[in-house]
């Protein structure tokens, strides 16, 4: 088994809008994100949002991630949640060769630490889908915590709270 030792997080580019379409295009990897992979027009509106909100901080936005030999593995995002005052939400998403590897953790690492270090007064948040039991299970392994579930967009969800008195 490959072993990935360092992880290394760009935002993503006006630019890069193939990447991330090669990436939310394939229904596996978007299985438990929208259910199904997204149509061109569909990413298109999406990657406009990824942009906008990526302008917000430099700390905050959505990032691809490279491992040390320059090959995207997938992305992951960091920004303010509109759901629940003074929080950010994360999450992230992997190209299915890069699935049970080990790089969910590495990127959770990165992204607390970062929300952590930067916006310490936050709340950190990751919403799911409810039958992810591998996010599920990566997320408490950090100490998040479910707080709602139900249906939001016509989406079955799952939101999970980042427990800082553990």
């Amino acid at each position: 088994m490959e072993i990935i030792n360092t992880l290394r997080f760009k935002k993503y580019l006006p630019t890069d809008f193939n990447e991330y379409f090669k990436l939310v295009k394939d229904d596996e990897v978007m299985k438990y994100i929208t259910g199904i992979g997204m149509t061109e027009e569909q990413a298109n509106h999406k990657f406009t949002s990824i942009l906008d909100k990526s302008s917000i901080d430099e700390q905050l936005g959505y990032f691809k991630i490279y491992d040390e030999n320059d090959t995207i593995l997938g992305e992951c995002k960091i920004v303010y949640n509109s759901h629940l005052e003074n929080s950010l939400e994360i999450g992230y998403m992997l190209k299915k060769e890069f699935w049970k590897k080990g790089i969910g953790t590495k990127i959770c690492e990165h992204l607390i630490s970062n929300a952590k270090e930067n916006f310490s007064t936050l709340y950190i948040i990751a919403v799911i889908d409810p039958e992810n039991i591998a996010s599920r299970k990566l997320l408490e392994k950090f100490n998040f915590e479910s707080y709602w579930k139900g249906i939001e967009n016509d989406v079955p969800t799952e939101k999970l709270i980042l427990n800082k008195t553990k």
